[in-house]
């Protein structure tokens, strides 16, 4: 069944506890805000989107959005993650229902760029083992696998906007950079900087005295970057430098992109001198029992996933998707949506004043535009303006009309009926909002 609703968002449940501020933004454009202290099981989670009739979710990283969720909660009509991943959201599931998935992919940028930083520097000195046995009264001082980075080839995987901030100050600091990104735009970005583009994952690994890892979910054709660093791929990283490169590891993307065993090993190989990481295949929920998989290597720095934890940051982070949900539920416009990360869609501009808005979220199947365009049509309404995108990946379009009058119910559930004969999909129609504007 379509999700149909007649104005801007009213009401949102807020998980794991992104800053508190953001009750207050929320609260200042209308919408109500339940706050969970506790981080939530499915079961209960969906209990109280349930109850509270929530039309938008806002999570962080942990919490997962599943497909019986999406079902069970046929009020939602969008996910915020306060955060930049978005791996724990079925977004096919939000698709074929017609929820749409925001991020936020840039305030936390500085924070984790500092923690990168932080750990080229610590681990190049071996600051976090000498710190260990100088408080257990050794006095070594000398300077073995002591570094300077000024010099280095900083090797950067993934080039986005976390991944330029991180090379732009290396590249201040006296480093070199190398960097790869299967995506044709960013490498081009990268080339314009005047950074050196690997030919390949295993070339920049080879020619690479540090590698700090900055890749996304899935590459550019939508295929999962899981276990992409394989132990035959790390096993080869600083290959083609001098004998004493630093050859150190930092990953603060993703924790599925390697498995633990694969590290330590190229650390025992002594491959990999040194190497930090702040995320991981598995992370806990709530008072959750967590086993560190590098507990007994101290060539491994760990921290648990705090390369946003900041107190500049997190306050950022709650004004952009009060603002992103605000646009979303006051006009209709999206951006920072997950389906296609680089588009921004919306209308309205002082003409639309007192006009009407149609947001549409359908599916790509043939005749679908066709019916919403009709149905406005046959409703005596004119279309004064519209927008429309589709988003193939996951087979969903977001479509956008600024009309003279609004629809009534009725109309509008003749435009679902109608898309579902025109297109021969029951499913054509996920989601319908009108807003007075």
């Amino acid at each position: 069944m379509s999700r149909v609703l007649m104005g801007p968002l009213s009401r949102a449940v807020v998980v794991e506890n992104p800053d508190a501020s953001l009750d207050g933004l929320l609260g200042e454009q209308g919408i109500e805000v339940t706050r969970l202290d506790d981080t939530p099981d499915e079961e209960a989670l969906i209990g109280v989107l349930k109850e509270t009739k929530a039309q938008v979710l806002f999570k962080r990283s942990r919490v997962p959005v599943t497909r019986d969720m999406i079902e069970a909660c046929p009020h939602l009509f969008a996910i915020q993650l306060c955060c930049i991943g978005d791996d724990s959201v079925d977004k096919q599931a939000c698709a074929d229902h017609g929820v749409l998935v925001f991020n936020d992919p840039v305030s936390n940028g500085r924070s984790v760029v500092e923690l990168v930083i932080a750990h080229l520097i610590a681990l190049s000195r071996r600051l976090f083992e000498t710190d260990s046995v100088c408080r257990q009264g050794v006095w070594e001082k000398n300077n073995r696998e002591r570094y300077e980075v000024r010099g280095k080839v900083l090797g950067v995987l993934g080039l986005g906007n976390i991944g330029r901030q991180v090379a732009r100050a290396a590249e201040a600091l006296g480093m070199r950079i190398m960097f790869y990104d299967s995506r044709y735009a960013a490498s081009e970005v990268g080339q314009e900087f005047g950074w050196d583009c690997a030919n390949s994952i295993d070339d920049l690994l080879m020619n690479s005295d540090y590698v700090s890892v900055h890749l996304s979910a899935s590459n550019a054709q939508g295929e999962s970057n899981q276990d992409i660093l394989s132990r035959s791929r790390l096993m080869k990283l600083g290959l083609n430098r001098p004998e004493n490169s630093p050859r150190i590891f930092v990953n603060l993307g993703r924790g599925f992109l390697h498995d633990p065993s694969d590290l330590l090993a190229a650390i025992k190989a002594g491959v990999i001198r040194r190497a930090a990481v702040d995320v991981y295949p598995h992370e806990p929920r709530g008072g959750e029992a967590w086993a560190n998989p590098y507990e007994a290597e101290p060539r491994v720095a760990v921290t648990p996933h705090i390369g946003a934890a900041t107190q500049e940051a997190q306050p950022r982070i709650a004004r952009r998707v009060a603002w992103t949900i605000g646009q979303f539920s006051s006009c209709g416009t999206v951006r920072d949506m997950v389906f296609g990360p680089r588009s921004r869609l919306g209308l309205v501009d002082h003409e639309a004043k007192d006009k009407v808005l149609l947001a549409v979220a359908h599916s790509t199947a043939r005749g679908t535009k066709r019916a919403v365009d009709d149905a406005i049509f046959k409703a005596g309404a004119s279309n004064l303006s519209s927008v429309h995108k589709d988003f193939e990946s996951v087979g969903i379009a977001y479509d956008l009309s600024v009309i003279d009058r609004p629809l009534s119910e009725q109309e509008v559930r003749q435009l679902v009926d109608e898309a579902a004969r025109v297109s021969g999909d029951t499913t054509a129609i996920r989601s319908v909002r009108q807003l007075r504007l």
